[in-house]
């Protein structure tokens, strides 16, 4: 089973606050046992946001209780703990098959929460309807389309410079990652071989312990196959180093990626998309339009138990 939206989990979680005969539910329980009622695998209870930040699951279950508070059918009795409330009760009593935006939109202070005004009672806004994600979710989701759509335009950018620039974003963004010293190092080191498959070297820390191997091809359509690794491979062995990367504004064939596993040499293989992806991450080529800060409670903050030293 899938992971449940967290409109779906609204009313099983309100009949578990009911359960509870009017005591204090905490939140990580409810999470348990929804949870289980809905039978999801380790894998699904374990799935994290596309942040990373915390569990899809547990997060759902959290904005459902958020709503249902919102609405007045669940009150916060203190930090990470809810009871159900009368109104909580009476919904619960009319036997509702599914708890939703419209339901929740009959009682004024959800509207205000949503930001609608009281004529709009009756009356079914645009966009009512609460997504199968949370916000958060919505966040993450509008923020990879929009990475997305960069990193595939940054690509077609790349792909229509000359090969010599080419040369220099990648050694931009080989220093910015951490790698080469200093800029005057790096650009010494890349693009001045041009021996037996290898466009270049650089520091793989800025003291010169160790040295890694580049090869970079600027190509716009033909995917980079494994006898271009093997000639890669073949040119490390004989430097007797063991480490490279092999840079492609195109894309690696399936026997390319599977020949990386029977080298001697640590290759890493970096297509077009992960070229760009790591463009975005390393500021490289890209400007930043506007920041958002996504804030929450600091709940430390507002505990009376806390003395201050």
């Amino acid at each position: 089973m899938s992971i449940p939206d967290y409109e779906t989990l609204m009313l099983p979680l309100l009949k578990l606050a009911a359960e509870a005969n009017g005591q204090e539910v905490p939140l990580p329980s409810a999470v348990g046992k929804l949870a289980d009622q809905f039978n999801l695998t380790d894998d699904e209870r374990q799935e994290l946001l596309p942040s990373g930040g915390t569990f899809k699951f547990s997060s759902r279950v959290s904005w459902a209780r958020t709503y249902l508070q919102k609405a007045g059918l669940l009150e916060a009795a203190r930090r990470g703990h809810f009871r159900i409330t009368e109104r909580g009760r009476s919904i619960l009593k009319s036997k509702p098959n599914h708890i939703d935006g419209s339901l929740l939109s009959q009682f004024e202070e959800f509207r205000e929460f949503q930001g609608r005004k009281k004529e709009r009672r009756t009356e079914k806004a645009p966009g009512l309807a609460i997504s199968a994600e949370t916000p958060i979710e919505s966040i993450a989701t509008q923020y990879e389309q929009l990475r997305e759509a960069l990193a595939s335009e940054t690509l077609e950018r790349v792909k229509k410079c000359s090969p010599q620039f080419f040369e220099r974003l990648v050694i931009l963004l080989l220093v910015r990652m951490g790698y080469g010293g200093s800029l005057k190092d790096a650009g010494q080191a890349v693009g001045k071989t041009k021996d037996g498959g290898i466009d270049g070297v650089i520091r793989e820390d800025k003291l010169g312990l160790a040295s890694i191997y580049v090869q970079a091809k600027r190509w716009n359509d033909k995917p980079v196959g494994s006898p271009d690794i093997d000639q890669f491979a073949g040119a490390l062995s004989k430097k007797k180093a063991i480490k490279g990367i092999f840079i492609t504004t195109s894309t690696f064939t399936k026997d390319a990626l599977a020949s990386v596993r029977d080298y001697a040499s640590r290759v890493v293989l970096i297509d077009g998309m992960q070229l760009a992806g790591y463009m975005i991450d390393y500021d490289v080529g890209v400007s930043i339009m506007s920041t958002y800060d996504i804030k929450k409670i600091d709940s430390d903050f507002f505990d009376e138990d806390i003395v201050d030293s």
